[in-house]
């Protein structure tokens, strides 16, 4: 043939091993991929970006220490559900787990927004590709042998992505409140700002920004409709959710850089490394 490709047309006996791409049944192309450019570029800075983060939440969730600075709390910690939450005033710190709990209280409430993102349909490509190479890159091929899909334990449990998601609009309400409070000061009166809350504020409105990108969101403001224009709200809804939703690999990266830097700004404030500058 003109591709110097030798198609084989037989289909594999069903006791053969799986082979993937480089299976007898697929065409025979020597070369592993035609990609002439830097494609592994992008899977490197996805795995280093995610692994970073990972290892920045990790030290801090379980820190257990300077996460509050009266007004602000660090996204990581709220809403505090563990008796020893420190008190915050009129904030979120609901003792629903006794004093038996003795472990870092982020750890009870990170479960639901980092199950949210690892559910999330981006950041599945993203950690796929980044960490697994499953596959690589567009054209590339991956080095497994056999592709399942999502159809397996664990991956099967990426399903439950859309029930993450009722959850992760419960914390981003939370952390807007976390955001108003920001207009007080230390000793609770209103009518006052400082850089922390406008740090919060950037958090909170990214944050929305991503949970509402979401497909899930998505398809529960306009899926499983007939007729549009028998639904005109929901029909304009759908329209905004899904201008949000072609940013959705930005905003997921914003929205996981912006929950680092205010976690990272209020431990600086509460650490007493730093002083929140008081604009009014």
């Amino acid at each position: 043939m003109a591709t110097g490709t030798d198609p084989r047309t037989t289909a594999p006996a069903a006791t053969e091993a799986p082979g993937g791409v480089h299976h007898a049944s697929r065409a025979a192309i020597p070369a592993r991929h035609l990609r002439i450019d830097r494609w592994w570029l992008a899977p490197a800075a996805t795995a280093g970006g995610l692994l970073a983060f990972v290892v920045y939440s990790t030290w801090r969730a379980f820190a257990n220490a300077d996460y509050y600075a009266a007004p602000y709390v660090s996204p990581f910690y709220s809403p505090c559900v563990a008796k020893n939450c420190v008190p915050m005033k009129d904030g979120a710190d609901w003792g629903v787990f006794g004093s038996w709990w003795s472990l870092s209280p982020a750890l009870l409430v990170l479960i639901f927004p980092l199950g949210f993102r690892l559910t999330c349909y981006y950041y599945r490509k993203a950690y796929y590709r980044g960490f697994w190479a499953s596959p690589p890159a567009c054209a590339v091929a991956e080095p497994h042998r056999k592709y399942t899909g999502e159809t397996r334990f664990p991956l099967i449990l990426q399903n439950i992505h859309r029930y993450f998601f009722y959850f992760a609009v419960l914390v981003a309400g939370v952390l807007t409140y976390d955001a108003v409070l920001g207009f007080r000061d230390a000793d609770g009166r209103w009518g006052h700002m400082g850089l922390g809350t406008l740090v919060l504020l950037a958090n909170v409105a990214l944050i929305w920004a991503y949970t509402l990108s979401c497909h899930s969101c998505r398809h529960i403001v306009g899926g499983r409709l007939r007729n549009f224009s028998k639904h005109p709200v929901r029909y304009r809804m759908w329209g905004w959710v899904s201008v949000l939703n072609t940013r959705h690999m930005l905003l997921a990266w914003a929205s996981l850089v912006s929950v680092a830097v205010a976690d990272f700004y209020v431990y600086l404030v509460a650490s007493g490394a730093f002083d929140d500058p008081r604009f009014f």
